[in-house]
């Protein structure tokens, strides 16, 4: 198995690596999700993205919102696992190095996330703070959630 993972701005992508970047967040969320939302949100091309490859296969993909796009803070978004790829950690890891990757890019801000509300446990695991009532984003129950590390 040959894993790399990538952090990448918009510019920095290939074609190739956009389309299935891409693809990869229609299947997870709206299809797996059975979510109709428009995913091309206007935001990616200032974001940072950061995946893994597997056998040159798109296995994992978060987006590093800089702050002042989706909240004051900075952000991670559409983070996703694609199924063939579950069970492997890969989750952990992505988030770990999307704190990371956010922290360095963006320092002095916290970072603000819009959580599933069946993965509060996971995004605490790594300190982030459930605030606020759970909303309804796209029919799927949310929480707002921060990592306060300023």
């Amino acid at each position: 198995m040959d894993k790399s993972w990538f952090l990448k701005n918009f510019d920095e992508l290939t074609c190739r690596e956009l389309y299935d970047l891409l693809s990869a967040r229609n299947e997870v969320f709206v299809v797996g999700q059975n979510c109709n939302y428009l995913d091309t949100d206007g935001k990616d091309f200032q974001c940072l993205h950061l995946f893994c490859k597997i056998d040159n296969e798109i296995a994992a993909y978060c987006r590093i919102i800089p702050p002042g796009i989706s909240y004051s803070e900075t952000s991670i978004g559409r983070v996703l696992t694609r199924d063939k790829f579950r069970n492997l950690g890969l989750g952990k890891e992505l988030v770990n190095l999307a704190i990371e990757s956010a922290l360095n890019a963006f320092p002095g801000n916290n970072i603000k996330i819009g959580a599933q509300s069946y993965l509060l446990k996971f995004y605490s695991d790594f300190g982030f703070e459930v605030f606020g009532e759970e909303y309804l984003e796209d029919k799927i129950p949310h929480h707002k959630m921060i990592l306060k590390k300023w």
